[in-house]
């Protein structure tokens, strides 16, 4: 089966999940309906901008529409995903980036004895070693 057959089907799949029909989700994503039946259908691709457009819509990423990556997430999906414990992150050995730049497992730890130590002061608590 074609990558464009297999995206055109996780996108039916995920539209009808959602409970919303072709002509809905194209309203909602201001794209010609066509175009969500061509995608669909596996008759077209999309582009970077309208594949991203997609994953944000279905809150997916854009792994899992390609290629069925599962792992939507490394996050615990109990967790809100506005709560990142940083040893969770360190731990699944993500590479984590600032200004265009890796960062380090060096600053990372750096980062995370200046963060203990401010709320330490913070506290008014003696450090513990």
């Amino acid at each position: 089966m074609k990558l464009s057959e297999q995206l055109g089907m996780r996108l039916r799949t995920l539209r009808e999940n959602n409970g919303i029909s072709q002509r809905e989700l194209a309203k909602r994503l201001k794209m010609p309906y066509q175009n969500v039946s061509n995608y669909e259908r596996g008759f077209r691709q999309p582009d970077y901008e309208t594949l991203l457009i997609f994953a944000n819509f279905f809150e997916v990423s854009t792994d899992y529409l390609l290629y069925g990556n599962t792992s939507k997430s490394f996050l615990d999906t109990n967790k809100c995903p506005s709560m990142i414990d940083v040893e969770e992150i360190v731990n699944k050995n993500l590479i984590l980036s600032w200004d265009g730049k890796e960062i380090t497992t060096e600053e990372v730890e750096e980062m995370l004895s200046y963060l203990k130590a401010r709320r330490m002061m913070k506290d008014n608590r003696k450090p513990t070693p």
